[in-house]
């Protein structure tokens, strides 16, 4: 058994390297951490094996796209020292049952109880039109308002039309209702497009892909 978010030291040819069952892309798969002096190897080995079962190479702009449908966040584009785990939908990784001390833990629990952190919140949006590309940095509207701005996009393939990844923040509370009874549009070069938001994942919200 290799149950997801576990670890297992296995060989891949002449190395031992360890095999993560985690997904940066809402897919079942594995992440493999190889000795860099092994890393050569490791591929070749892994390349001639996998041919036979239709193995391909996927680009950094294929990852990009799966893990943005997907909503995984990207430290430097989404996340960043000036957003708060509850802002950006990362609270699950914040344990505060646990009497453990970690640093901003006050600061999580002070946002937390005084619901700050509903005024600035992630937000996953996919346009409405599937001929206009997303890159990142364009302008959220709701009702016309400018209310935050984009801090990934790409085309998802599998949703069948470009999406991205960007912070809505108000005054009013960022809920489903808040989205939901507002025009939202994404400024591309000048032209509003109508989007849809979304606070959860809108492929594969309860991530059963990737444990199966």
């Amino acid at each position: 058994a290799f149950p997801f978010g576990s670890f297992q030291a296995v060989e891949l040819g002449m190395s031992r390297v360890w095999a993560a069952r985690v997904s940066y892309v809402g897919e079942l798969g594995w992440e493999l951490y190889v000795p860099v002096d092994q890393a050569r190897h490791g591929f070749d080995y892994l390349w001639q094996k996998g041919e036979a079962h239709g193995l391909k190479m996927a680009g950094m702009h294929t990852l990009d796209t799966c893990r943005i449908e997907k909503k995984f966040v990207h430290y430097g584009h989404d996340v960043a020292e000036v957003d708060t785990p509850l802002e950006c939908g990362l609270s699950f990784v914040c344990d505060l049952d646990k009497d453990v001390a970690f640093i901003g833990r006050d600061a999580i629990l002070k946002q937390k109880e005084s619901k700050s952190f509903m005024n600035k919140r992630l937000v996953q949006f996919l346009l409405q039109d599937p001929e206009i590309i997303l890159y990142s940095h364009e302008p959220i509207l709701r009702d016309g308002k400018i209310v935050g701005h984009l801090t990934s996009g790409n085309y998802g393939h599998t949703l069948g039309a470009s999406v991205g990844l960007g912070y809505i923040e108000v005054e009013d509370a960022v809920t489903k209702d808040y989205l939901e009874s507002g025009k939202i549009e994404i400024d591309v070069g000048g032209e509003r497009v109508s989007a849809k938001a979304s606070l959860s994942a809108l492929y594969d919200p309860k991530a059963t892909r990737m444990r199966e």
